[in-house]
């Protein structure tokens, strides 16, 4: 047998045993066997690499590291679903299909509602070409080395050499994200938050091999293809299976709301004993042609919706109260609580607010409380459980000194915060350093929690300006660093010099000025030295500053330790200055508007609206007023919205918004 036939024959039969393996569950080989066949494939592909292929099962984990992700466009939007909660909600959801297709019939298609990435992979000739993120809707980043590490992704497709893209959800089971979090705490590394989290985290790695030892997994969901003949979202799902994917089992047809919330509910008490985490179910008209006359809003498919589930509440008891400063010294209470188990993660923390929060509660330590998780995620305390009281209990108070430096701490007559007022409170330091290397501020990758509490509490860095004078020789030295990682934080920090100057505006944590904040100093200033040089008058009629932002940075630029750190950073090269304005168009629909943002847009974040209203000419701003010329209104928009309409401001929607952008 020639080496190119042999070399044919070991693919298929890996291929195969892959699918009977990741996909099936029914493994037919021992793990002993298998090995055998992937050593003898890259034996042969070592002596030949002519005849090395792209789909091989041998080219599924790359050696390169990803710098970056490109950007790609979908080929049409990934949109998000909107959420249900209720039967009632799922009625009405029936009643505005079937009168959108009088005189038709409809039936549902209902999946899970996996907890996890939604990504789509992009296939020619059967073979994979490229995996995306959804992004922000419309473009997400290219993360096909990553995604050729999941098992669960056919490098090549079962019977199919044609075109196609198909969409799923790369998540983690339960066991795995345990183990991961294990081999973390062991190694210090902060634990992942959830599943979900540690999904999306992963997917982003820049090294393909660190990917491939996590056990992400893979469901399908939707499949697009001209070169098949596919009428409802059933066949689709039915396709997927034929071709290679796994597609998750628990799904049913439903041609009522009755069959839909049945379903619901049974799956509702089936989750705790699902290997995965899911928050609902995804119910889908199952006839593709009435899913596309349907159309979508801005933001949603009209076909489609989430009813989604109740969040997950557990009973535990809380051992200690403790105060966690943060970087501008508020001081916020989290209770320390005996760990539970709750919607796929153990739960040992849960923030409490603030004072008046615990005391309108009356939350005490030693009480039973019932906990749940906030959209599922962020743990939160929902009730004591009075009965349960030990008979000792006493009221929590307030200590009078920071727990980190022990200064006097400051109640804030104008708002519920309680602060620690010492600048030097390494709590803060710690706080203000994490700010400055977040992705809305410099971006400097790998500078983590942890690394940054080593740095601080070895008195290696005293604030961030402190950071662009690390030597490779002290970082290497560090526990748990080594040669490579000072490397790439010696790198990073050089790539944070090329940000932008409302980037470092923000990264400052000039306290009252967020994102939006500085984008706005920077457009009318153009240089930080300009803008701290303005005076209280000229800060207080920029609009979207007004008085309160205006004596906030007027205090932190007035400040000689500021002064000290920012002539630092001036000296490391960071951007004091915005980058040359480019040309405004002359006339377009934003030329000389205001705008107000509410609301989560689909399609990119508000920072990014923002930024391209201004780009053609418009202006922002953070409140509504009769000059406001139009309220630009995502989902959820709360009082803004409200206010647009009392005043008869026009509000805009994201569908409208994008048109004008062209």
């Amino acid at each position: 047998m020639d080496p190119e036939e042999r070399i044919e024959i070991l693919k298929q039969e890996i291929r195969r045993y892959d699918y009977l393996y990741y996909v099936l569950a029914e493994p037919e080989i021992s793990d002993e066997a298998y090995d055998a066949l992937v050593k003898d494939l890259e034996a042969l592909e070592r002596n030949y690499p002519e005849l090395i292929t792209p789909d091989s099962p041998t080219r599924r984990v790359g050696s390169d590291l990803t710098k970056e992700f490109p950007t790609r466009v979908h080929s049409s939007p990934m949109l998000s679903i909107a959420n249900t909660y209720t039967n009632d909600e799922v009625r009405e959801f029936d009643r505005r299909i079937r009168g959108l297709l009088p005189d038709e019939d409809v039936i549902y298609t209902c999946e899970l509602k996996i907890d996890g990435v939604a990504i789509a992979l992009f296939y020619e000739r059967g073979i994979l070409q490229a995996g995306v993120t959804r992004g922000d809707g419309i473009a997400g980043e290219e993360i096909t080395s990553n995604v050729r590490t999941i098992r669960q992704i056919p490098l090549k497709l079962n019977e199919f050499d044609g075109n196609c893209e198909v969409r799923g959800e790369v998540y983690l089971e339960s066991g795995g994200f345990l183990k991961m979090n294990e081999m973390r705490e062991a190694t210090g590394e902060k634990l992942f938050a959830n599943p979900r989290n540690a999904a999306a985290g992963s997917l982003k790695l820049q090294d393909p091999r660190i990917i491939a030892e996590r056990p992400l997994k893979f469901f399908a969901y939707r499949l697009e293809s001209p070169g098949l003949s596919i009428s409802t979202q059933w066949e689709s799902l039915e396709q997927l299976s034929s071709i290679g994917f796994s597609v998750n089992k628990n799904k049913r047809l439903c041609v009522s709301t009755d069959d839909i919330m049945t379903f619901a509910a049974e799956m509702d008490e089936k989750r705790d004993s699902l290997p995965y985490d899911i928050d609902g179910v995804v119910v889908k008209v199952d006839s593709l042609d009435q899913f596309r006359r349907l159309g979508s809003t801005a933001k949603n498919p009209r076909g489609s919706m989430a009813y989604k589930f109740r969040a997950r509440q557990a009973e535990t008891v809380i051992k200690e109260i403790r105060l966690q400063v943060g970087r501008t010294g508020t001081v916020t209470p989290v209770a320390e609580l005996e760990p539970v188990f709750l919607a796929g993660s153990t739960i040992s923390r849960a923030t409490l607010h603030n004072e008046q929060e615990i005391a309108r509660k009356d939350i005490r330590v030693g009480d039973s409380v019932v906990i749940e998780k906030g959209g599922d995620v962020i743990p939160k305390v929902t009730e004591v459980v009075k009965e349960k009281r030990p008979d000792n209990s006493v009221p929590f108070r307030f200590q009078e000194k920071c727990p980190v430096c022990e200064s006097l701490l400051v109640r804030d007559e104008q708002e519920v915060a309680v602060r620690c007022v010492n600048a030097r409170c390494p709590a803060q330091v710690e706080g203000r350093i994490n700010h400055f290397a977040s992705r809305n501020a410099m971006d400097i990758e790998g500078l983590g929690p942890s690394l940054v509490t080593q740095l601080v509490k070895s008195g290696i860095v005293k604030d961030y300006a402190d950071l662009y004078a690390l030597k490779f020789d002290v970082l290497a030295s560090l526990e748990r660093m080594g040669e490579k990682s000072a490397s790439n934080i010696l790198e990073a920090l050089n790539k944070s010099k090329k940000r932008k100057l409302w980037n470092l505006l923000y990264g400052l944590g000039i306290r009252h000025v967020g994102a939006g904040a500085a984008q706005v100093l920077a457009e009318r200033f153009w240089s930080l030295d300009a803008v701290m040089e303005a005076d209280n008058e000229t800060l207080e009629t920029i609009e979207d500053v007004g008085p309160v932002r205006a004596e906030s940075i007027i205090d932190f630029f007035s400040n000689a330790e500021n002064k000290d750190i920012i002539s630092r950073l001036h000296e490391s090269g960071l951007p004091f200055e915005a980058e040359e304005k480019k040309g405004v168009p002359a006339d377009t629909f934003f030329t000389g508007k205001t705008f107000v943002l509410t609301g989560e847009l689909e399609t990119m974040t508000r920072n990014k609206a923002s930024e391209r209203i201004r780009e053609l000419g418009g202006k922002i701003s953070s409140s509504v007023s009769k000059k406001t010329d139009y309220v630009l209104a995502g989902a959820n928009p709360g009082s803004k919205y409200d206010k647009a309409v009392s005043l008869g401001v026009a509000v805009l929607g994201e569908k409208e918004f994008l048109g004008h952008l062209g």
